[in-house]
This record gives structure tokens, sequence and C-alpha cells, in this order.
């Protein structure tokens, strides 16, 4: 009986160190994601300051050369300076899709956290192998 009761201390004991590191993993996991969240947050809070700053700057940039080139051009052709002002911002806005095109493929939204979970699966999986 008392080998009956001894290993079922060291089972309850076992058992308990055992959730004890699952919690313990749990909870430095959620603060990994915790800390990425907040990462990613002020990333895209500064992408959106400088896009911003960006396009306004752009814009203005964009209407004085309008200006420019229907001034220059306007006494030789009014085609001309259209044509101009055209190809400028098609352009420019080719330019813009294709960066917009290449952030947004290498973009990687909570990598530590995501290769985290991955070994911990990997480890459960050979405990159990």
């Amino acid at each position: 009986m008392n080998i009956a009761s001894a290993s079922l201390s060291q089972l309850s004991d076992s058992s308990k160190r055992v959730g004890n590191r699952l919690l313990t993993i749990a909870e430095n996991r959620i603060e990994l994601l915790t800390v990425e969240v907040q990462q990613e947050r002020d990333r895209l809070f500064h992408a959106l300051l400088l896009a911003l700053g960006l396009a306004t700057l752009g814009l203005l940039a964009l209407m004085a050369l309008s200006a420019l080139v229907v001034v220059l051009f306007w006494a030789h052709s009014p085609v001309i300076a259209l044509g101009v002002l055209v190809t400028l911002y098609a352009g420019g806005g080719v330019c813009l899709y294709a960066r917009l095109r290449g952030l947004l493929r290498d973009w990687e939204t909570l990598p530590a956290t995501l290769d985290q979970l991955r070994k911990d699966r990997e480890c459960v999986e050979q405990m159990f192998d």
C-alpha cells in the first residue's frame, strides 16, 4: 500500500511540475505575442505617418510640377504639355505600385511568435515519438 501511495504522490508531483512548465511556456509565448503585436502596431503607425507625409508633399510637388509644365509648354502645344504630365504621373504610379507590391510580398506578421510555436510543436512531437 505504501508503494502505491508513494507512486501516486510521485505522479501527482510530476503532474504538477508538468502543468507548471506548460503554464510557464504559455505565459512566455503570450508575452512574446504581446510584444510583437505592439511592435507591429508601432511599425504600422510609423508607416502610415510616413505615407501621409509622402502623399501630402508629393501632391504639392506634383501640383507645382504641373503648373511648371503647363506654363513652359502651353505656348508650343497644349497636347504636349498634357502628354508630359500624363507620362510623369503614370511613371510615378507604376513605381509606387511596384514598391507597394514588394513591401506586401515581404511582409511577415509575428514571425518570432510563429517560429517559437513551431519549435514548441516539434518538441512535443519528439517527446511522444
